[in-house]
C-alpha cells in the first residue's frame, strides 16, 4: 500500500473513533516527514494490520522532555514512546543547547551511564554516538552504574553535561533519559527550557559508530577509575562509631550492588548480606510485588524482612533500580522476636537529619552558616530538628531534588549538611548534586549501629524525636491517570482545587489556599494575597490547626496526581504517644476520604 492509502485508512480510523485526531496528526508526520523516514515502514505495518489501539497509545501526544528528561513506555515507534527516535532527539537537543551556551571553541565533554533496564545499554550507546558526532568527548561508564555515580562523573571529569539512562522505579515497560548540567545536577532554569526547546525542534540526528569512536579515543570507558573515586568520596562522609550491625541489603534487581555494597564494606560494615532473591540485575524485576522496584512501597520489604528475621538481622535496606533512593525496615524494639515495620521517606529523612546534625555538632563542624534543605512537601519535623541545632533550613522549594541541588550551589556547598525529600531521596557531602542511595545507606547504617549500641532501634529513636519536637504524621497518595483522558482529568482536578477548593477537611476549616502556579494565597472571604515562593503546578491547603495541611500536584515523571497530607500534634500536648498516633492516623483517613471525594478520585 502507498502512503496515501495508509493516510486514508488513518482518516477512516478517526471517523470510526478508533484513533484520536491528535494521534492521526502525529502519525501523518511520521509517514511524510523525512526525519522519520526510517520508522515509516513500521508505522505502515501497524496501519495495515489495524493496530489502532497501539497506534493511539504511541502517537496521541509528543512525549514531553520535562525539566529532567524524557520518561515513558518503550515502543519501537511513536512520538509518545521511548524509542531510538525520541531518545535520539533528547541527546541531540541537549548537545545543540550545550554548544549554543559554551561557544564554538569550548571543550565539550559528556558523561553517560545506564541502569539494568531493558535497552538501557542500547540507549546509552546511542546517546554516546550522538554526543560524539556533535563534537563531545564521552566519558562512558560501561556496565550498569548508579545515577549518583553519573552525577559524580560529570563533576569529576569536568564535563559540560551528562546523560543517565534510567526510569528509576517505573515498571519494566518503561525507560528514560535524565539530563545533567555541568554542576552534576539536573537542569535548572533557564537551561531546562532551553534544552526542551532544542529537543522539540530537532530535525536530523547525527551519529557515529560507537566502536569506532571508542577506538579513536572519542569515547573513554572510565568506570574503574570513577568507581574507585566515587566510593572514596562517599566513605569520606563516614563518622567514627560502632559497626556492629547485621544488615540485609537488596538492590531490587537494580544497580545498587555496584555502589552500596562497596561503600558499606569500606566504611567498616562487614556483616552486610546481599539479599539473594533480588541480587541479580534484571530489568523485569521478577521477585518484587507487581514487578515495580520502588522502596517507597512497604510490600517490597515483605520477603526481605522475612529473611532478615531468620538470620537475626538488625536492619533491612533497599535501593531503587538506579540507586538514588533508599527504603528500610527495622524491628520496633530491641527485644528478641520484635515485630518489624518500614519507615516512610519523611521518617527516614528526619532520622538522618538528626543523625547528621548530631555527628557534625560532635565533630565541631556546625557553624552559623550551616544549612539543610527540604521541599514544600517534606515533613516539618526535619525543619524543627534543624532549629534545635541552630541550623538554617531552606525549604521553600518545589518537588524535585534538582531544586535542592541548586540551593547547595547558591548557598555554598561548604556549609551544606543534609538534603531530603519525602520520596526517599537523601544527600550529604559535596561529591554529587543529586540524591544518593549509597550516602543514604551509609548514614542509616551508622545511625542504626549507634542506636543498637545504646539498646535502641530506629523506631524508638523516632519516638524520641516526636516527644521532643511534636508528633508528625504524613501520608502520600498517588492516583494514576494514564492516557490522553487521564491528562485531561489531571488538569481538571488541579483547576478544581484552584478555583473552588474545599471549605473543610476532616472537620477542620481550610484557613487558606496557596496557589503556586500564579503565586497567590486565597482566603475564605474571597480575598487574595501575593504568595512569595517558587512558581509551579502545586496547591497547598492550610487547615485551621497548626501544622495540618495538604498539598496537591501532578507528578512530573508519571501520569498521576499526588496528594500529600500532613498532620501534627505539638509536644506540649502529647501525653500518650500511641493514642496520639492513632488519632493522627484517623485524621489522615478522614482527610484522604474528603480529598478523594472532592476530586472524584
Amino acid at each position: 500500500m502507498t502512503v496515501a492509502a495508509d493516510l486514508e485508512q488513518v482518516d477512516k480510523a478517526v471517523s470510526a473513533d478508533d484513533l484520536s485526531p491528535a494521534a492521526a496528526e502525529n502519525i501523518r508526520a511520521w509517514l511524510t516527514e523525512s526525519r522519520y523516514a526510517e520508522y515509516a515502514p513500521q508505522v505502515q505495518v501497524h496501519i495495515q494490520q489495524g493496530k489502532w489501539q497501539e497506534l493511539d497509545d504511541a502517537f496521541w501526544t509528543i512525549i514531553p522532555f520535562g525539566t529532567g528528561g524524557r520518561r515513558g513506555r518503550m515502543y519501537p515507534i511513536g512520538s509518545n514512546a521511548i524509542n531510538d527516535r525520541t531518545i535520539g532527539e533528547s541527546a541531540q537537543g541537549l548537545a545543540n543547547y550545550v554548544k549554543s551556551q559554551l561557544g564554538a571553541n569550548a571543550p565539550l565533554a559528556c558523561a553517560i551511564a545506564h541502569d539494568t533496564r531493558h535497552r538501557s545499554e542500547h540507549f546509552s550507546r546511542l546517546c554516546s554516538e550522538i554526543m560524539v558526532a556533535a563534537g563531545f568527548k564521552v566519558y562512558y561508564l560501561k556496565g550498569f552504574r548508579s545515577t549518583p555515580e553519573l552525577s559524580f562523573t560529570v563533576r569529576y571529569m569536568n564535563c559540560s553535561c551528562g546523560i543517565m539512562v534510567t526510569a528509576s522505579h517505573n515498571p519494566p515497560s518503561d525507560n528514560a533519559v535524565k539530563a545533567y548540567w555541568s554542576t552534576g545536577g539536573q537542569l535548572l532554569p533557564p537551561h531546562d527550557q532551553g534544552v526542551i526547546d532544542e529537543v522539540m525542534s530537532v530535525q536530523q540526528i547525527e551519529r557515529v559508530d560507537f566502536d569506532k569512536a571508542l577506538a579513536a579515543g572519542q569515547i573513554i570507558e572510565c568506570q574503574e577509575e570513577v568507581d574507585r573515586e566515587f566510593i572514596d568520596a562517599v566513605v569520606q562522609l563516614a563518622s567514627p562509631g560502632p559497626r556492629d550491625l547485621k544488615v540485609v541489603y537488596s538492590p531490587l534487581h537494580g544497580v545498587g550492588a555496584s555502589a552500596v555494597s562497596p561503600v558499606l564494606e569500606k566504611a567498616g560494615f562487614k556483616d552486610v548480606e546481599l539479599f539473594a532473591l533480588h541480587a541479580k540485575p534484571d530489568g523485569d524485576f521478577p521477585n518484587v510485588p507487581g514487578h515495580v522496584s520502588n522502596p517507597e512501597n512497604p510490600k517490597v520489604f515483605d520477603s526481605i524482612v522475612e529473611h532478615a528475621k531468620k538470620v537475626g538481622a538488625d536492619l533491612a535496606v533497599a535501593t531503587d533500580p538506579d540507586c538514588d533512593r533508599i527504603g528500610c525496615s527495622a524491628p520496633l524494639t530491641a527485644a528478641k522476636g520484635s515485630a518489624w515495620d518500614t519507615l516512610t521517606g519523611n521518617q527516614i529523612g528526619a532520622l538522618l537529619a538528626d543523625y547528621v546534625l548530631q555527628s557534625r555538632q560532635s565533630a565541631g563542624k556546625i557553624t552559623p552558616e550551616s544549612f539543610i534543605i527540604i521541599t514544600l512537601v517534606t515533613t516539618q519535623l526535619t525543619r524543627r530538628i534543624a532549629d534545635s541545632y541552630g541550623v538554617q533550613t531552606f525549604g521553600d522549594l518545589l518537588v524535585g531534588f534538582k531544586w535542592i541541588a541548586g540551593v547547595i550551589d547558591e548557598q555554598g556547598a561548604d556549609n551544606f549538611l543534609f538534603g531530603t525529600e519525602e520520596s526517599h531521596g537523601y544527600l550529604a557531602g559535596q561529591h554529587v548534586r543529586d540524591k544518593d542511595g549509597a550516602v543514604g545507606s551509609l548514614l542509616l547504617c551508622e545511625l542504626a549501629a549507634q542506636l543498637k549500641a545504646e539498646g535502641q532501634t530506629l523506631h524508638e529513636k523516632l519516638d524520641a524525636l516526636y516527644w521532643q519536637h511534636g508528633l508528625h504524621s504524613e501520608r502520600t497518595v498517588s492516583v494514576q491517570m494514564p492516557g490522553s483522558e487521564g491528562m485531561d482529568r489531571m488538569k481538571e482536578v488541579m483547576l478544581q482545587f484552584r478555583s473552588d477548593p474545599p471549605r473543610s477537611l476532616a472537620g477542620f476549616a481550610v484557613r487558606q489556599m496557596r496557589n503556586y502556579l500564579n503565586l497567590e494565597t486565597a482566603l475564605p472571604d474571597g480575598s487574595k494575597e501575593k504568595l512569595v515562593g517558587p512558581q509551579g503546578d502545586l496547591v497547598i491547603l492550610d487547615l485551621e490547626i497548626e501544622g495540618n495541611y495538604v498539598a496537591i500536584r501532578p507528578s512530573g515523571t508519571e501520569p498521576k496526581i499526588k496528594l500529600y497530607m500532613f498532620t501534627y500534634e505539638p509536644p506540649e500536648q502529647l501525653a500518650n504517644l500511641d493514642r496520639a498516633k492513632e488519632m493522627l492516623n484517623e485524621r489522615l483517613d478522614k482527610i484522604e476520604a474528603d480529598m478523594r471525594a472532592f476530586a472524584g478520585v
